[in-house]
């Protein structure tokens, strides 16, 4: 199994870039993992608490047990997935059965932060875009996919969206072996990125 590390700030264009890298693929080959399946079960903290939690800080994320699910995977076995509620700002009571394929695409703004993470990424890609596009991304997406209102999304770009960016995001960048600039499509980055995980598939990795 080839796994690959999408990360970059939030609204810089990783669903894209992900959608375009495994367009090219067969059915079954490829597997997606988003990084918000992982955010913590916060079910001890009412709904008032929960709002308040900084989901752009790394300790949000349970990276123990995507590592456990990636190891899982790449031995072969089987997952129960998270499924996470970004209105309920919690997990579900769901799980999705998460099968190995020959690729896997982690994708996530802190996927690159956690060190033991990044060991099982065979391939790191960083998905760069200004700050002002990917406010623009983030408020078109909250308003209209989860719920926010306008007020709610820019108060937390400002208190921790961009701080939290600076902070943890954009160091990511030195850890990468690809950035991909995508204030607008970038095919020729994107085709890089597919001739080198078909090399490195028909070459058995």
């Amino acid at each position: 199994m080839l796994i690959i590390g999408i990360g970059g700030g939030t609204g810089s264009g990783k669903t894209t870039v992900v959608e375009q890298i495994v367009s090219d693929f067969p059915d079954g080959q490829v597997t997606v993992i988003s990084q918000d399946s992982y955010y913590k079960d916060l079910s001890h903290l009412e709904m008032k608490d929960r709002v308040l939690v900084n989901f752009d800080h790394p300790n949000a994320i349970d990276f123990q047990l995507l590592c456990e699910h990636l190891k899982e995977l790449k031995e072969g076995r089987s997952i129960l997935q998270p499924e996470y509620s970004f209105v309920a700002h919690n997990r579900t009571q769901e799980t999705v059965l998460t099968s190995p394929t020959k690729v896997l695409v982690v994708e996530g703004i802190l996927i690159l932060t956690d060190p033991t993470i990044r060991e099982l990424f065979d391939i790191k890609v960083f998905v760069h875009a200004d700050s002002d596009e990917r406010l623009i991304r983030r408020l078109k997406r909250d308003i209209a996919e989860r719920g926010r209102d306008l007020e709610e999304v820019l108060q937390r770009y400002q208190t921790t969206l961009k701080p939290m960016h600076q902070q943890f995001i954009e160091p990511t960048k030195e850890f990468a072996d690809i950035i991909i600039p995508n204030n607008r499509y970038n095919n020729v980055a994107i085709d890089i990125v597919r001739t080198i995980i078909n090399e490195r598939v028909s070459a058995g990795f």
